[in-house]
């Protein structure tokens, strides 16, 4: 399997490639600037010479092109909408997930939501309902995904509005020896998007004795 990581460069993205090709999925980096995607791809694979996924790099067109079928969208939002009209020729037959929050510039701890509701369904009207869009790994906390030392210590909630779609994102989110619930469609994005600026809140708070806190879902106990 290969997916592409647009905006893999970017803390995000460099540590979902690093639990990915652990995992054994190929994965190729994009970035607007192509060069720079191949150095840091290079750089992530002298991190793990033994693992069985391989890390590479190029520009976000080519990237989208050569995954198999999921190509993951972690941007900052700014670039968000951008980065989508430049690779829509290049999604035919695949799926999108968007796992881009859109929180307030200067302020992390805020959002601002497109008018569309969600990054998610901005995302998915952009494209047109001809290419799925699947939001999902929104509150994983950057740190965490680069601390291979560790497990992941959350759930994913995946949205969107094509089942089908959510279930490969869901089978590959599991290779990452985590759970991912079917959080239900797109519009829900708005609710788990949201999720993030409080769990950075907490995890910057002075009263709060842990950070990089994620969200779990608990079965009871009887």
């Amino acid at each position: 399997m290969k997916i592409a990581i647009l905006g893999g460069t970017g803390p995000q993205g460099k540590g979902l490639a690093l639990r990915f090709a652990a995992a054994g999925v190929d994965v190729v980096l994009g970035s607007r600037d192509g060069a720079r995607a191949e150095e840091i791809a290079q750089e992530l694979n002298g991190l793990q010479p033994d693992v069985s996924g391989v890390i590479s790099g190029t520009d976000n067109s080519a990237a989208t092109s050569a995954a198999d079928e999921l190509v993951i969208l972690a941007v900052p939002f700014s670039a968000h909408n951008a980065t989508l009209e430049a690779i829509k020729p290049d999604l035919a037959g695949k799926v999108l997930v968007d796992i881009v929050v859109p929180l307030a510039d200067g302020d992390p701890k805020a959002l601002n939501m497109p008018p569309e509701g969600s990054a998610t369904e901005a995302a998915q009207a952009l494209l047109g309902e001809e290419i799925p869009v699947v939001g999902a790994l929104h509150n994983v906390s950057a740190t965490t995904l680069n601390n291979l030392e560790h497990s992941i210590n959350c759930d994913i909630l995946v949205c969107g509005n094509d089942l089908a779609a959510k279930e490969k994102v869901i089978d590959l989110i599991n290779m990452l020896d985590i759970k991912a619930y079917n959080a239900g469609p797109a519009v829900n994005a708005r609710c788990i998007e949201a999720i993030t600026p409080i769990l950075i809140r907490l995890n910057i708070s002075k009263k709060v004795p842990f950070s990089h806190a994620g969200v779990k879902i608990w079965a009871p106990d009887h």
